[in-house]
């Protein structure tokens, strides 16, 4: 299996975090590039470097405004006397209609939806090429390619068109989904991340040429706690095209699967021919969030479900966080795919 992605990705170090009130080392650490490299390496992944093809593949998916305030805040936050060494938002608008202020600061609560994406010197340059790697991993399927995997790191599926939330700055998955409805196929998003694909399920919420499917743990008590909802099905001609399958904490491998097997039934009902997995690792047992329970016997079978479809698959790495097993569900999650064909 082929596989992207640009070392530029290592330059995104971020240093704040906070749960509970408490704040804590930021989980996503540059480390996960190499444990999951070296995860994908043992499935028999041969990497490659993506091409630049410009901003345009991300602005169809992401606002111009929004991506001027991404390449541009941490320099402007520079000017801000007394400033943190990291954009963090300490103040945020009632509602998406308010005002849209000149502030740096304004902006930051405008544009970040929570504490977990602080922006610093190198963020947007890794941003930039996470999502390059995934236009060009469906470029690869766009070729005639059967599957694909982007390391794509800092992850997307939290990024809202105009937010960044959650680690996500641009949505690799959405990305490389509007990339393939370009070329004209017919893209799903099949999200299967501990948490809710938020900004993926905004990003295409009232559109009916991209399927959204995700499986997480239930937001009514879990991150992101506002979206992932089974009630929310899509708006206007997206009505029907977003499927939400919120799980009970603790699901273990059976629950899951079954869960799985619902959203894929769906891919073929819409009749997708070309799958974007968000494929996020932190469904784990060992995940350091804790909220589902697949072993690594599970992600195989994740993969091997996949590859029963039929149909050219693209893994876009999400979410999976430091613990021993996570290099290795990546290797059982693309070998079972690839054992399955």
């Amino acid at each position: 299996m082929k596989a992207i992605f640009d070392a530029r990705q290592w330059h995104h170090d971020p240093k704040h975090f906070m749960a509970n009130g408490r704040q804590q080392p930021n989980p996503e650490q540059p480390k996960r590039i190499e444990v999951l490299k070296a995860g994908a390496e043992a499935a028999g992944c041969q990497f490659e470097e993506p091409k630049d093809a410009g901003l345009g593949p991300i602005a169809a998916v992401h606002t111009a405004e929004y991506l001027t305030f991404l390449k541009n805040i941490y320099r402007r936050w520079q000017y801000i006397d007394g400033a943190g060494e990291e954009v963090i938002p300490n103040i945020h608008p009632a509602n998406r209609r308010d005002g849209y202020p000149k502030s740096a600061t304004g902006q930051s609560g405008y544009h970040q939806a929570d504490t977990a994406c602080p922006i610093a010197k190198g963020t947007w340059e890794a941003a930039y090429w996470s999502a390059q790697s995934a236009i060009s991993g469906a470029d690869l399927l766009i070729d005639g390619g059967q599957s694909g995997y982007v390391l794509a790191r800092p992850p997307g599926h939290h990024a809202f068109a105009d937010m960044a939330g959650g680690f996500c700055f641009l949505n690799n998955s959405g990305i490389a989904a509007q990339r393939l409805r370009a070329a004209g196929l017919r893209p799903a998003i099949v999200d299967v991340d501990v948490h809710h694909g938020n900004g993926t399920q905004g990003m295409f919420y009232g559109r009916d040429d991209v399927l959204t499917v995700s499986l997480h743990a239930d937001p009514d008590r879990f991150y992101p706690f506002f979206w992932g909802h089974t009630q929310e099905r899509g708006e206007g001609r997206g009505m029907g095209y977003n499927l939400n399958l919120p799980l009970a904490r603790g699901t273990d491998d059976a629950g899951f699967l079954k869960a799985l097997n619902t959203g894929l039934e769906r891919v073929t009902l819409f009749g997708a021919d070309v799958v974007v997995v968000a494929l996020g690792l932190d469904a784990s047992v060992d995940d350091p969030f804790q909220g589902l329970a697949v072993t690594q016997d599970g992600f195989s079978r994740i993969g091997a479900a996949f590859a029963a479809l039929g149909i050219p698959v693209l893994f876009v790495q999400e979410g999976g966080y430091l613990s021993d097993s996570l290099g290795v569900n990546l290797t059982r999650c693309l070998s079972g795919y690839q054992a399955a064909l």
